[in-house]
C-alpha cells in the first residue's frame, strides 16, 4: 500500500527538488515511502492491516481502529507549514557548505523570521547524530573560541567566548562540542567520549592538558604552532583547522553572529553536512532522519 518513494537517482539539484516536491501529495508519497518502505504501518499497535480514508490524507489502523498520517509523531505533526516549505529549506541547509541564515530562509519560502528561525532550529536538531561510531585509526584533536569582540577590550580579551573542542578522523567523520575548560579532564573526557580506546595515533598541538592521552596501544603525537611547527613529519592538526575554517566562515559570512546558548546545535549541522559530504543521498537521508526525530518544542528551545 505504501506509495513508491520518487528517489530515482542520488543527487538532486534545486529544479529537480522543485518539479518532484512542488505540491502537498508528492510530499506525502516520499514521506510514505521513507517511513514505510514496507508498506504502511500502524504507528500504535504496528498492524499492516490498513485502510484509507477517503477525501482525507489519512489511515485508519483495521486493528485498533487508530486514525494517522504519514506525519503522525514525527517533526512534521501539527505544522502549519507546507510541506514543500519543509523539504525546500532541509535542502538548502543540507546543500549550502557554509549554512543558510533564518533570514534567507525567511525572504526564499516567504515566512515571517520567527518561523524560519524555528524551522531552521527544528531541522537543525534532527541533525544530531547521537549513535554514531568512536572515531579510530588516526585522529586529530584540536580547540577553537567561539564569540565575537567586546567594545573596550583587546583582541586577547575571552571573556565573552565560548571553546569548542573538535576531533576529526582522517579521510572520516569529526566530532565537535561546546566545553567549559580546557584542562586536562575537559578535553581527555572529550577524546575518550569521541575516540576509540584502541585508536592508533591522536594528533594535536603542545598545549599541556592534551598530555597522558596516548597509551600502550594508542600514540600520541603533537606539533608546536608558538615555534612555527605544523607538520613534522605525519604529524599536524590541519584536518581539524579546516572544520574551523569551515565554522567561522560560516559565523561570519552567513549567520553573523550565534548565541553560545545555540552553539551546540549550529555544530550539530555543521557536524551533519561535514561528515555526509560525500553521501550523495545527503537529502534523502536527512529527510529520514526528521521523519525519525521527536518535535522539537518552541517553549523549550527559548527556554
Amino acid at each position: 500500500m505504501s506509495k513508491e518513494v520518487t528517489f530515482k537517482k542520488p543527487e538532486i539539484n534545486l529544479i529537480e527538488l522543485i518539479e518532484q516536491y512542488r505540491d502537498e501529495d508528492k510530499c506525502r508519497a516520499a514521506l510514505e515511502g521513507l517511513r514505510w518502505p514496507d508498506g504502511i504501518e500502524c504507528p500504535r499497535c504496528n498492524s499492516k492491516s490498513i485502510s484509507q480514508i477517503k477525501d482525507r490524507e489519512q489511515y485508519d489502523c483495521n486493528s485498533c481502529h487508530y486514525h494517522f498520517s504519514v506525519t503522525a509523531g514525527t517533526i512534521f505533526q501539527d505544522s502549519h507549514l507546507p510541506l514543500w516549505k519543509w523539504f525546500l529549506t532541509i535542502y538548502l541547509m543540507v546543500e549550502s557548505k557554509k549554512g543558510i541564515s533564518a533570514n534567507q530562509i525567511k525572504r526564499t519560502i516567504g515566512v515571517s523570521y520567527k518561523t524560519a528561525w524555528y524551522l531552521c532550529h527544528r531541522i537543525r536538531n534532527a541533525m544530531t547524530e547521537t549513535d554514531s561510531p568512536k572515531l579510530s585509526g588516526k585522529v586529530e584533536v584540536d580547540e577553537t573560541w567561539i564569540g565575537g569582540k567586546k567594545r573596550g577590550r583587546g583582541k586577547g580579551y575571552k571573556g565573552n567566548k565560548s571553546i569548542v573542542v573538535g576531533v576529526v578522523q582522517r579521510g572520516g567523520k569529526t566530532r565537535l562540542q561546546v566545553v567549559h575548560g580546557l584542562d586536562r579532564k575537559a578535553l581527555h573526557d572529550f577524546i575518550k567520549k569521541h575516540t576509540d580506546p584502541k585508536t592508533d595515533t591522536i594528533y594535536t598541538d603542545d598545549w599541556p592538558s592534551y598530555r597522558g592521552i596516548g597509551d600502550h596501544d594508542t600514540q600520541h603525537k603533537t606539533v608546536t604552532h608558538r615555534k612555527g611547527e605544523y607538520v613534522v613529519e605525519d604529524a599536524h592538526t590541519n584536518t581539524i583547522e579546516n572544520v574551523w575554517s569551515l565554522l567561522k566562515r560560516s559565523i561570519t559570512g552567513t549567520y553573523h553572529k550565534l548565541s553560545a546558548k545555540h552553539l551546540d546545535a549550529y555544530l550539530d549541522e555543521l557536524e551533519w553536512r561535514f561528515n555526509n559530504r560525500d553521501n550523495p543521498y545527503l537529502f534523502r537521508d536527512t529527510l529520514r532522519k526528521l521523519i525519525n526525530s521527536k518535535k522539537l518544542e518552541y517553549n523549550k528551545l527559548v527556554s
